[in-house]
């Protein structure tokens, strides 16, 4: 440990290490100040003071990803953990991060899931079960808003309804096709389609991601 870190921050660190271990992820700012008897504001104070010392990474304002560093300044291995909101339902015009319907979240390596500001959202029927797309399974996604060819997006349809669909851009319309022969592809004006993420991963039950 650096020779500038104080008792007061060892255990601060020692704390936020133990809770990756036991849970998986940093606790909330909130959850910190509770376990620690301090105030919100002296968790976040001290989280700008180890950040600036080197000790910690946060990955931006909007983020809920604190990382701990080792001694090389890289994100130390156990502690490569991502907190990614599952995002109830897709509001149109407003950014992913700022969305208000989250339905909980899931905690992602870091290390593999690198994009900023990811979002989960959770798959209804069975359309995409070819693409291993199950009925209740999470998709794990990075905002964009536009697609290739053949990628699996996250589109809302009309600024009403998202759905997950393998995107193409045909000549005089939008083109969403199923992985599954009992469904027909869909097809829509180019006003009526806005991609808001291509899927990276898919997340199913207790299992772990896919």
């Amino acid at each position: 440990m650096s020779p500038d870190v104080t008792p007061k921050q060892q255990r601060f660190l020692a704390y936020l290490g133990e809770s990756i271990r036991r849970n998986g992820k940093i606790p909330s700012l909130r959850q910190a100040a509770r376990d620690l008897g301090v105030s919100h504001a002296a968790v976040s104070q001290m989280l700008k003071i180890l950040e600036a010392k080197g000790l910690v990474r946060r990955d931006g304002r909007y983020s809920r990803a604190v990382h701990l560093l080792n001694r090389a300044r890289q994100t130390a291995a156990a502690m490569r953990w991502l907190e990614v909101p599952v995002i109830g339902r897709i509001a149109a015009g407003l950014p992913l991060y700022a969305q208000p319907e989250w339905d909980g979240s899931l905690v992602v390596d870091a290390d593999v899931y690198r994009g900023s500001h990811l979002f989960a959202l959770r798959v209804k029927g069975d359309s995409m079960k070819a693409a291993a797309i199950l009925d209740g399974d999470l998709v794990i996604c990075e905002p964009r808003q536009y697609a290739q060819d053949g990628e699996i997006v996250v589109a809302l349809i009309r600024q009403e309804e998202a759905t997950v669909k393998r995107f193409f851009h045909r000549r005089d319309h939008i083109e969403l096709r199923p992985e599954n022969p009992a469904y027909p592809p869909l097809r829509y004006g180019f006003e009526d389609v806005l991609v808001q993420g291509k899927v990276v991963g898919v997340y199913r039950g207790p299992g772990g991601i896919k």
